[in-house]
C-alpha cells in the first residue's frame, strides 16, 4: 500500500473494470492527540446506473471516504493510501488540476447542510451557473439559462424568478433541491449524496429521493447515498455497504444485507428500527456501548467490545485478528462466526426476539 498526495502527476490507466473502484483505501488525520485512523483498508465498487447505500453510525468513515474520492481533504494534515479508480483514471495520484476538472463535471456531491454549503452573498442562479461556466466554458447568458433549466428540472416553482433569489429566501426543501441542481448542472457520471434528506420533513424527503431516481434513470448516473436511514436504503439503493470504525462490516445487495444480514453490527442496526408488525409496547434493541476511538482502535475485530458473540466465534480470533472482506466477494462480512452460527443466532434472537 503506497501513500499518495494530491500534488502528484496524473493517474495511470488500467484495463476494463467497475465504473468506480475503491481498493484498500486508508485515510489518517494528524491531530494534537495523535493519528486518527478514519478509514482503514476499505474496498468497494459502484457501477453506472446503480446506487450504493453507505450506512453506519456517525464517525464510521462514510463522509471521509467520499471526500477522499473528491480529493477534498487537506493534504497538510491527511495521509491517504490505496487506490480510487474512476473508469481509467486513478484519482489518488491525480494532480490538483485533474481533480479540479473532474469535480463538478464528472463527479459531484450533494453536501449535508445546504444552508452552510450555499453562499449567502450570491444568488442561487449565480452559484449554479458558476459551475457550468467553469466546466463548459459557457457565457453568463448561457449559464443563467442553464440555471433556470436546472431549477425547473428539480421542481423549483417559477424558476425564472427564483434564479435571482438568495439562499435565505428558499425553504429547507428548496435549498436542498438547489444543491441537487448545482451538483447535476454538468450531468456528472458519479453523484455522491451525503445525507441529502437530513432535517427535511417526510414528504419532502420522498420528493428528493424520487428526483434522484428519475435523474439516474434519465442519465445513467452512478450514485453513492450516505445515510443513517435504512428505510431510505431499502427503497433507493441497489447495493449496501455497512461501515464500522472506518472499515467495511458487511457488503452486498439490498436484498442480501437487509433480509439475510450476517454481521452482528448489521443486526444491531436493524434491531434499532421499529417494525410495522411489532407490538406497540415491544422495545427496540439498540447496539450496546459506543463506537471505539479511532485514535486507538481496538485490536482484532473493531466491533468485538460491543459484540455479544466473541466467545462463540472464538476470542483468540475476535480479540487479536482483524477480519476482512474480499473485494471480489458478493455478499461478504467481516465476522468470524460461521454462516450456520449466524443463521441460528439470527433466527433465535434477532428475527424472533423474546
Amino acid at each position: 500500500m503506497t501513500t499518495v498526495s494530491w500534488s502528484g502527476e496524473q493517474g495511470t490507466s488500467r484495463g476494463p473494470g467497475p465504473f468506480l473502484s475503491v481498493r484498500d483505501l486508508s485515510v489518517e488525520f494528524s491531530t494534537e492527540d495523535g493519528v486518527v485512523h478514519a478509514v482503514d483498508g476499505l474496498s468497494f465498487d459502484v457501477e453506472k446506473g446503480t446506487t450504493l447505500g453507505i450506512v453506519g453510525e456517525s464517525g464510521s468513515g462514510k463522509s471521509v471516504t467520499n471526500l477522499a474520492i473528491l480529493g477534498l481533504h487537506d493534504p497538510a494534515h491527511t495521509k491517504i493510501a490505496g487506490e480510487i479508480w474512476l473508469e481509467d483514471q486513478e484519482l489518488l495520484s491525480a494532480g490538483r488540476g485533474t481533480m479540479e476538472r473532474l469535480r463538478g463535471d464528472r463527479v459531484a456531491m450533494i453536501f449535508q447542510d445546504p444552508l452552510t454549503s450555499l453562499s449567502p452573498f450570491h444568488t442561487i442562479g449565480r452559484q449554479i451557473g458558476e459551475v457550468y461556466r467553469k466546466h463548459k466554458g459557457a457565457s453568463k447568458k448561457e449559464a443563467r439559462e442553464r440555471a433556470v433549466e436546472m431549477l425547473d428540472r428539480v421542481g423549483i416553482p417559477q424558476p425564472k424568478t427564483r434564479v435571482d433569489h438568495y439562499p435565505h429566501e428558499f425553504s429547507g426543501g428548496m435549498r436542498q433541491r438547489a444543491m441537487i441542481a448545482m451538483a447535476l448542472v454538468c450531468d456528472p457520471d458519479l453523484l455522491i449524496a451525503d445525507e441529502p434528506t437530513t432535517a427535511l420533513d417526510v414528504t419532502v424527503q420522498a420528493q428528493i429521493l424520487d428526483l434522484l431516481k428519475d435523474l439516474q434513470q434519465q442519465f445513467g448516473t452512478a450514485i453513492i447515498l450516505i445515510t443513517h436511514d435504512l428505510g431510505v436504503v431499502a427503497n433507493t439503493a441497489d447495493n449496501v455497504l455497512v461501515m464500522y470504525a472506518g472499515r467495511a462490516a458487511e457488503r452486498g445487495t439490498v436484498r442480501e444485507v437487509l433480509r439475510e444480514p450476517r454481521h452482528p453490527y448489521t443486526w444491531g442496526l436493524l434491531s434499532s428500527m421499529p417494525r410495522l408488525n411489532a407490538a406497540v409496547d415491544e422495545p427496540l434493541h439498540p447496539v450496546r456501548g459506543t463506537p471505539p476511538s479511532l485514535l486507538t482502535p481496538p485490536p482484532g475485530c473493531p466491533f468485538h467490545p460491543r459484540c455479544d458473540y466473541p466467545q462463540l466465534a472464538g476470542p483468540e480470533l475476535c480479540f487479536h485478528q482483524r477480519p476482512d472482506i474480499s473485494p471480489e466477494s458478493g455478499h461478504g462480512d467481516a465476522c468470524y462466526l460461521t454462516l450456520q452460527q449466524k443463521k441460528d443466532i439470527r433466527t433465535a434472537q434477532i428475527e424472533e426476539p423474546a
